[in-house]
């Protein structure tokens, strides 16, 4: 009996240090962190709308970027920074973006929740996990294995089922499950695939920053009228990682 108490509480510690178990105080804590952040990021937004034309957020994505819990989507050693708005490293020369650019790219889809979304560049998972409180099905891509794998666990983990994701070149769309309503780009290419325009629904819409590494990028909205027009608005600066592929 003595023993198996003792390793019980051997795989509890366990799971607390790799953070998937938290006091009930952290857990209050990192709540409280997450509503300040959300109205942080609300107020930054009101500082943009000249730029982006939009002077709020719609209330369903601050409900959504209040219920991701964001350190779950960060490695231990920066989870104590989870909720500031900025991005912060995750390994493999990538990064989870700041708050309020998830927060804006996903308010600019204009999403309903029928909809069903294509990311490229899964990352830690964070922004799927926004885009999945809000949406029926989302479809994600990350080139990079380990993170491809790492994102998949912890969107599992932390109850994200209708987010499907796969290791693979996102510049080329996921084909098979076209069209999609919406597609978000979280990383920066130096044109909009040609792919990723023939993937996107007439009359959907998508976000992606665009520029080089070493020249200033822009984040950039497409919309696809219900004739197959492309029409590009260029938004704000933005700083994203490039891009990485064959292409």
């Amino acid at each position: 009996m003595i023993k198996t108490q003792r390793a019980h509480c051997l795989v509890f510690v366990s799971l607390l240090l790799a953070g998937w178990l938290l006091p009930a105080q952290a857990q209050d804590d990192f709540k409280q962190q997450r509503e300040a952040l959300v109205e942080e990021i609300a107020q930054d937004l009101q500082s943009t709308d000249a730029i982006i034309k939009e002077s709020e957020l719609d209330p369903k994505v601050l409900e959504a970027m209040r219920s991701v819990p964001r350190h779950e989507f960060v490695p231990q050693k920066h989870r104590h920074q989870s909720y500031r708005n900025r991005p912060l490293p995750i390994g493999y020369g990538q990064t989870i973006s700041q708050p309020a650019i998830v927060a804006l790219m996903t308010n600019l889809l204009e999403l309903e929740s029928t909809d069903k979304a294509l990311e490229i560049g899964t990352g830690s998972g964070y922004q799927a996990a926004v885009l999945a409180e809000l949406i029926d099905r989302v479809y994600s891509i990350e080139i990079v294995p380990e993170l491809a794998g790492r994102a998949a666990q912890d969107l599992k983990r932390t109850g994200y089922d209708n987010v499907i994701t796969r290791e693979g070149d996102g510049y080329y769309g996921w084909e098979e499950q076209a069209p999609f309503d919406a597609i978000i780009v979280t990383a920066a290419a130096d044109h909009i695939p040609p792919r990723l325009l023939k993937q996107l629904k007439p009359g959907g819409r998508m976000v992606i920053p665009v520029g080089s590494r070493f020249m200033v990028q822009h984040l950039v909205l497409v919309n696809k009228t219900e004739d197959g027009d492309i029409i590009t608005e260029q938004l704000l600066p933005v700083k994203f990682v490039p891009l990485t592929g064959e292409h």
